[in-house]
């Protein structure tokens, strides 16, 4: 049987070190401070602003370059080829947690989906298949088991997550059969190069987005905190509406799946 790709022992690690300077962060004093602190969830923000900043000026001098020029000189339908492609390979991992969700439904579909677009579809790059496409992760399925988000992390490179969804990511990768299928076959960059492609793929649809949150946020960093927990909370409910538990119409409910950020692990 193949090892676990090596790289699982790094997000480990990433994870453990989160934990811990997360569980040595102390509440504030101030009741109003304190209050803050727990909404944001946030206990190691100076480290976070601080990889925040790192990833910002990577975006700056190299994804957003190579996401503009993805986007000049592929057109649209190639493009769509190349999401269509990514997607399907994501398919059993979707399968798997459509199963531990207990959504026997939606698991038929990931699976009719996968077949059709893997063999009519030529290998995925067109989805012909007649079922909604949808996603689902581990960080999701722990959610629904009533697993907290735990520590909010921004990781180099990687980008905004919570301890939950790392978790989850370092359980998709143990479920993901072409993980393995890349390093039995000696293929050892496989993941590497998947996940540049598909961050350069995101971030080209998001080129103005991104532009707009630049020049009209007053925090930045504090909105993509924001845009990230609407969003996972949102994909946790399937796109259901928020549960309605009072008169607040302060709170405009959920994020609307928006992606815009260097990808995090989910």
């Amino acid at each position: 049987m193949a090892k676990p790709p090596t790289r699982l022992w790094r997000f480990v690690a990433l994870a453990l070190v989160a934990a811990v300077m997360a569980g040595c962060a102390s509440l504030p004093e101030d009741p109003i401070e304190r209050e803050i602190f727990l909404e944001t969830n946030d206990p190691i923000e100076p480290m976070n602003r601080a990889v925040f900043a790192f990833n910002m000026q990577l975006d700056k001098y190299a994804l957003e370059p190579l996401a503009k020029g993805y986007r000049a000189v592929f057109p649209e339908f190639s493009r769509e080829m190349v999401r269509n492609f990514f997607h399907n390979l994501k398919s059993p991992v979707i399968f798997i947690n459509d199963l531990l969700q207990f959504e026997p439904e939606r698991a038929y579909e990931t699976a009719a989906r996968f077949l059709i677009n893997s063999t009519v579809g030529i290998g995925g790059l067109f989805d012909i298949a007649p079922f909604e496409s949808h996603d689902e992760d581990l960080g999701q399925t722990l959610a629904i088991w009533g697993a907290g988000e735990g520590a909010y992390i921004v990781l180099p490179v990687l980008g905004p997550t919570n301890f939950r969804d790392l978790t989850g990511t370092i359980g998709d990768r143990l479920f993901d059969p072409f993980s393995y299928l890349a390093e039995t076959n000696q293929v050892q960059n496989a993941f590497y190069g998947r996940a540049a492609v598909e961050g350069v793929d995101n971030r080209s649809r998001n080129i103005d987005t991104f532009d707009d949150l630049e020049r009209n946020s007053f925090d930045l960093y504090s909105t993509f905190r924001s845009l990230y927990r609407q969003q996972r909370e949102f994909e946790v409910r399937n796109g259901a509406p928020e549960p309605f538990n009072g008169f607040d119409f302060d709170d405009p409910g959920g994020g609307g799946g928006l992606q815009i950020m260097i990808p995090g692990p989910r």
